[in-house]
């Protein structure tokens, strides 16, 4: 599809005369309750423990759409840099998983360039989390144990999408879905793609960004030493 520079139906100075539509006019201003040291805990995977949990729940009361989203920034071998949105389906001592096609763009940039960072953006809480680490395939029984429990339909997807390549209509793919369910109909088990797995991002930092009044917000960053140990460092907002 082609779309042609005069097509634009949106003037930006107008919008930009608007209150309502001008960005520089959005701001919300940030609850003052803080982020003190003393309150962490001394491991950051047991303070994201915390913070996850009081997502959850905002959730769960509809201040938040799904928890566990977390935008995955990656750079290819040349340092071009990506950013998508995906859901975390797993956390632990050794860090976050996800799971993806392992021929998309994020995969080959990992494929090329480990490093990665990973933000969870809870803004109804005035609260983020930054994540800067390396990613890792999982093991294939692990990948396989989690492919079990998606729904029928998600399984069927991970074999009709090409993720990341160009397909010439939406029809295109539909089709592959259709073929697919007729193939593996509902009830009958969908093999793992061996072109699909997940990533686990081991953290090296982890920052906990907290929004206060006067945009003098808290953030504090837990940084690994060589040793394995963790510590934590106070930054200017």
């Amino acid at each position: 599809m082609c779309i042609r520079q005069d097509d634009r139906v949106t003037d930006p100075d107008a919008a930009a005369a608007d209150p309502i539509l001008n960005p520089a006019l959005m701001r919300k201003h940030y609850q003052a309750e803080g982020l003190d040291e003393n309150d962490l805990a001394t491991h950051p995977m047991d303070q994201f423990t915390r913070w996850f949990e009081h997502a959850v729940r905002a959730a769960v009361d509809g201040m938040i759409y799904e928890p566990n989203a977390m935008i995955v920034s990656t750079a290819d071998a040349e340092g071009h840099p990506s950013s998508r949105t995906v859901l975390m389906k797993q956390y632990d001592i050794q860090g976050f998983v996800f799971y993806t096609n392992y021929d998309s763009r994020k995969a080959q940039d990992l494929a090329a360039n480990p490093h990665v960072s990973v933000l969870f953006p809870w803004h109804a809480m005035a609260r983020q989390v930054i994540v800067t680490g390396t990613a890792r395939r999982t093991g294939r029984a692990e990948t396989s144990a989690y492919f079990r429990t998606r729904p029928h339909g998600s399984q069927l997807g991970a074999w009709a999408s090409a993720q990341s390549s160009v397909i010439h209509s939406r029809t295109e793919l539909d089709a592959a879905y259709a073929d697919l369910s007729a193939r593996y109909p509902e009830g009958e088990q969908v093999p793992v793609p061996p072109h699909w797995g997940g990533f686990r991002v081991e953290p090296r930092t982890v920052e906990f960004w907290q929004g206060r009044h006067n945009r003098l917000h808290d953030r504090l960053r837990y940084v690994t030493a060589a040793d394995g140990t963790w510590h934590v460092e106070r930054l200017s907002p």
